[in-house]
């Protein structure tokens, strides 16, 4: 979520900031964001060195669904700045040490320790997820349409439309949208990924199960 995130913000006492884009989780599983020189946030670090802090990280889905929120992750701990060498030697560096984490997904919301957060390590198709949902979604619509062969035909009564919503190492989900409310369903791919480079052979997999399957039209 965190790799991938574009929306992100930042809270320390009195202030916000939205910092998707200039952040990073280090090897040692702390939240590293570059602040600009000059913003309010900085200044206010420069003074105090140290405070406590939490980042809110919204999950959006990268293609046109009426509910674009995927998930929300809420980190919280104590921020401290460190000094980076820069051409105007102004901007400043901040660190988040972990205290706690929660994240919901689809409804259930678990708690992170430190330890677990810094041992995590990033879904393999976490960077470039957006790209290739948006390039299914906009490029491959037969190829979607091939996929809901293998959804079970009970679950397609009164869809009105259907598009990706989620790719990751385990699947890809389709988004069934109906008149009142939203489906999703995953569809697994046969083992989960450990490179990006396994996904065309993934994908053709699927797509070849489906072709085995009745065409099952979208009401």
């Amino acid at each position: 979520m965190l790799v991938a995130a574009d929306s992100l913000t930042l809270h320390v006492p009195g202030i916000e900031a939205y910092v998707a884009g200039r952040h990073v989780v280090t090897g040692d599983g702390r939240l590293r964001v570059d602040l600009p020189a000059g913003c309010h946030l900085t200044d206010h670090l420069a003074q105090q060195r140290e405070t406590v802090a939490m980042v809110e990280v919204t999950d959006l889905a990268p293609t046109p669904v009426r509910n674009r929120v995927r998930g929300r992750g809420t980190l919280t701990g104590w921020l401290a700045i460190e000094p980076t060498t820069t051409e105007n030697d102004q901007d400043m560096v901040a660190l988040l040490d972990l205290a706690t984490a929660e994240l919901t997904v689809e409804g259930h919301t678990i708690s992170v320790g430190p330890d677990a957060f810094a041992a995590a390590r990033p879904d393999p198709l976490a960077a470039a997820e957006a790209d290739l949902l948006c390039h299914l979604d906009h490029h491959h619509p037969q190829a979607v349409e091939r996929l809901c062969r293998l959804i079970p035909t009970r679950h397609l009564q009164g869809v009105r439309q259907v598009r990706p919503v989620r790719l990751d190492r385990h699947g890809v989900v389709l988004r069934l949208e109906l008149a009142r409310g939203d489906r999703d369903v995953r569809l697994s791919f046969g083992a989960p990924l450990r490179h990006p480079d396994h996904l065309g052979a993934e994908i053709e997999a699927l797509l070849h199960q489906a072709h085995g399957c009745r065409s099952r039209r979208v009401h």
